[in-house]
């Protein structure tokens, strides 16, 4: 694997770690695939320019395909004991971002004092998406930073446009931070206090979940 950028390994070729493996390809990383699976590895040999079929449990298997060389490893598995295996085996090998998928808390728990640096939730991490989907007018995502502190990108709503940043008031009023918006394709990280919201904008806003929720309710 070329070492000129940041390289990758998906453990275990689901759908969720083949989607991760497909996208981080397709955005021109180095990526490592490895499923227990002779036919998962057959179906996606054309698309991973590297794919490898072997137990993740396997510690010489993971040596010899070169997982402690990569920067950062996803463990995709949703077996609990394999999963905690790979965890525990990529720790040994010093590699700096392990990301677990979890199944519940518990195994994020374990994955955690097994040297987990990220967990994981797809389907509770969907279903908060979908919840804030059904309940708003304009939410495009919602994202889970941390315990008390999400981000929230939505349309522009009617009530700024045409206002900048001051106008607006919404640190004073809702106590959220827009942290970027989307004009017209172009992404302004941190817009300036005159930025002047247009229709169509995408604003991403930080902020707790009660203030979110109140940014919500009054769109």
């Amino acid at each position: 694997m070329a070492d000129n950028k940041k390289q990758f390994a998906v453990l275990g070729l689901g759908r969720f770690g083949r989607n991760v493996a497909l996208t981080l390809e397709v955005m021109g990383y180095d990526v490592l695939g490895v499923d227990w699976d002779e036919n998962v590895i057959e179906d996606l040999a054309e698309d991973l320019t590297h794919v490898v079929s072997f137990d993740i449990r396997d510690d010489r298997a993971l040596i010899q395909a070169g997982i402690g060389n990569v920067d950062t490893v996803v463990i995709a598995s949703s077996k609990l004991d394999v999963s905690l295996t790979a965890t525990m085996l990529c720790k040994e090998m010093n590699v700096p971002e392990i990301i677990v998928k979890a199944i519940d808390e518990r195994h994020a728990e374990m994955a955690r004092r097994l040297g987990a640096t990220q967990l994981i939730f797809p389907e509770r991490d969907t279903g908060r998406r979908l919840a804030m989907h059904l309940v708003s007018k304009n939410a495009v995502d919602y994202i889970d930073i941390s315990g008390n502190i999400k981000v929230l990108s939505l349309t522009a709503p009617k009530f700024i446009i045409g206002k900048n940043l001051i106008q607006s008031n919404l640190r004073a009023t809702y106590n959220v931070n827009v942290i970027a918006v989307i004009h017209n394709r172009e992404t302004i990280v941190t817009p300036p206090p005159t930025y002047t919201f247009a229709e169509g904008d995408k604003v991403f806003l930080i902020g707790t979940p009660a203030a979110l929720s109140k940014f919500e309710q009054n769109i």
